[in-house]
């Protein structure tokens, strides 16, 4: 028999968990009721899984601009992106 891997680090957060789920839905337009979720397309499911990892996982935007170094009198402009990895 296959383990199920989908288990929390901590069994008391479950409630938590389920209130995040039921947020991100809100946000993004699906409507989940308490319990099994069959019937949601596989495009809505995803669209809740995504704004959970969206809001656990923010990406940060950093852009400046400096001077060139191989150009004197000309700048660059210079864009950082950084997420957390896994």
């Amino acid at each position: 028999m296959a383990k199920n891997s989908n288990q929390l680090v901590n069994p008391n957060a479950r409630d938590a968990m389920d209130r995040f789920k039921m947020e991100a839905a809100t946000e993004v337009g699906v409507n989940l009721k308490q319990g099994y979720n069959g019937d949601l397309t596989s495009k809505q499911a995803g669209s809740v899984g995504g704004q959970m990892v969206k809001k656990m996982c923010p990406v940060r935007t950093v852009k400046f601009r400096r001077n060139d170094r191989n150009a004197m009198g000309h700048e660059v402009e210079i864009k950082y992106i950084t997420g957390i990895t896994i």
